[in-house]
């Protein structure tokens, strides 16, 4: 396989292991360094399976060479990229979140007044709509399939740079969440209103019960088995739902007929986070900003990125994708 396209996107895509590995050297240190322990069945699946996919994909561009499928290389090997990085931020979030910094939910609170934002009202309203309450609940479960759905879209459409651009943004996205919500924990709206969801607004399913039950759970130490399929979103500031509805409307904008699928589901996903999510405006305003913050700093690094390859290649014949690799040529 060759071109301009593939190789380039063949170059970040081995890239992209880098940041997902410095993720997960943070996580063994969180687990050497703290009395956590990481749940080894669950997570190996996981593990095995990312790792069997990306075996799939290396082998197939090695073996084929030229003749090598991109639409296959680049949907498994992403796809495993995705389930490894999953497997990882999860567990590493419950352990940063775990260092006790004094919550902020009331000046979340606080600064979502500040603007005019009333949160008690917005559940309230919703509440009264059953109709838009269960259009909500939907809406917030949408943040699991595009994961999984964005790779096959964009391998498949040959979007092979802009997939390799969407995977570098979510390393930076989903690792400066972390790292923000070391400093800014916050339970949720209803912990901050001092309000009761299941009583207060019966027909609102929201996700708030668990973001209570663990956080308190790891700030009091009873928490310390991680168990990977039984982990709730715990961060409440920024929002990575908001941020990963801008970065699946970024990834999917170039591909004609999924734009505007993408643009519905997500900004009703976006929509839903306040209510569902029990987040503050504020961590949705935070979330789409960290979103745009990831989008610009990939846009700097592929064009720098594009220098380079040009630079290295001037002159040179054109490399398949296994010496490019190896840099070979």
């Amino acid at each position: 396989m060759s071109g301009w396209d593939a190789r380039l996107a063949w170059r970040t895509f081995n890239l992209n292991w880098f940041p997902i590995a410095a993720l997960g050297f943070a996580l063994l240190l969180g687990i050497v360094w703290t009395d956590f322990s990481l749940e080894p069945i669950a997570f190996g699946l996981a593990a095995a399976v990312a790792f069997a996919l990306a075996l799939i994909a290396y082998i197939h561009a090695f073996a084929r060479a030229e003749s090598a499928d991109p639409k296959l290389i680049f949907w498994l090997g992403t796809t495993a990229q995705v389930i490894m990085l999953t497997a990882i931020v999860g567990p590493l979030s419950y352990i940063a979140n775990a260092l006790d910094w004094p919550l902020q939910d009331q000046t979340l609170l606080l600064i979502d007044r500040r603007m005019g934002l009333d949160s008690e009202a917005i559940a309230i309203f919703v509440n009264n709509h059953q109709w838009l309450a269960k259009c909500l609940e939907i809406g917030y479960g949408f943040i699991k399939w595009p994961l999984l759905g964005v790779p096959i879209i964009l391998a498949m459409t040959l979007r092979l740079v802009r997939l390799q651009q969407f995977i570098a943004a979510l390393n930076i996205a989903l690792a400066v969440t972390i790292v923000i919500s070391v400093f800014v924990p916050a339970i949720g709206t209803y912990y901050g209103l001092n309000l009761p969801p299941h009583e207060r607004f019966p027909f609102i399913n929201t996700v708030y019960a668990a973001q209570l039950r663990d956080i308190l759970s790891l700030r009091d130490g009873s928490l310390r088995h991680l168990e990977l399929f039984k982990l709730a979103g715990i961060v409440s500031f920024p929002s990575f739902h908001a941020a990963s509805a801008v970065l699946y409307m970024w990834a999917l904008w170039p591909v004609r007929g999924f734009s505007s699928i993408a643009i519905g589901i997500n900004v009703l996903m976006i929509a839903a986070t306040p209510v569902v999510g029990a987040h503050y405006v504020i961590d949705v305003i935070a979330g789409v900003a960290l979103a745009a913050g990831s989008i610009i700093l990939t846009n700097y690094l592929f064009r720098f990125a594009c220098r380079s390859a040009i630079d290295t290649e001037a002159g040179l014949p054109v490399k398949t994708l296994p010496q490019l690799a190896l840099g070979q040529g």
